[in-house]
């Protein structure tokens, strides 16, 4: 059945969608790798050095990770000395990250894994091509999410 469903026009779309991710994903953290740090901390380091400091709570939805997670990755950060979290002045409870000196000389140093995926993924491809195989993966996505808001409601 699963074979059936990947010959498919829409299990194909998905199926490559899902391995191109991946297949970025895995260059990414090839990338970060001889820095020590992983794919997620990265998007927790660019958020900081990109928008400044960042409320704990609003990276979890910003990144679309479970809390959990980012707490794992936040608490690695912190640790490794590049993340300092501050404790928000009304409610104790709710912390605020910023970059340290140390994180900021990291990210001067890193990498840009994102416009190297880009360009070995993209360039060459008609920019029409681009731009249907976009609307087509963003139309999907916001149905799948709206299915998931209204799934979690009932």
């Amino acid at each position: 059945m699963a074979s059936n469903l990947d010959n498919s026009k829409h299990g194909a779309v998905a199926a490559w969608a899902k391995r191109s991710y991946f297949a970025g994903r895995a260059v990414l953290e090839t990338l970060l790798r001889p820095y020590g740090i992983g794919s997620t901390q990265w998007y927790v380091l660019y958020q900081l050095a990109h928008d400044g400091p960042t409320m704990q709570r609003d990276l979890s939805r910003l990144l679309q990770v479970e809390r959990a997670t980012l707490s794992g990755v936040v608490g690695a950060l912190v640790r490794s000395g590049l993340v300092v979290q501050i404790a928000d002045r009304i409610d104790h409870r709710q912390k605020r990250l910023q970059l340290t000196a140390a994180g900021t000389a990291l990210w001067g140093t890193l990498p840009d894994p994102i416009s190297l995926i880009h360009h070995s993924a993209f360039d060459g491809i008609d920019d029409a091509d681009l731009e249907i195989a976009a609307r087509v993966l963003r139309t999907a996505t916001e149905r799948l999410d709206a299915l998931s808001r209204k799934g979690n409601k009932e």
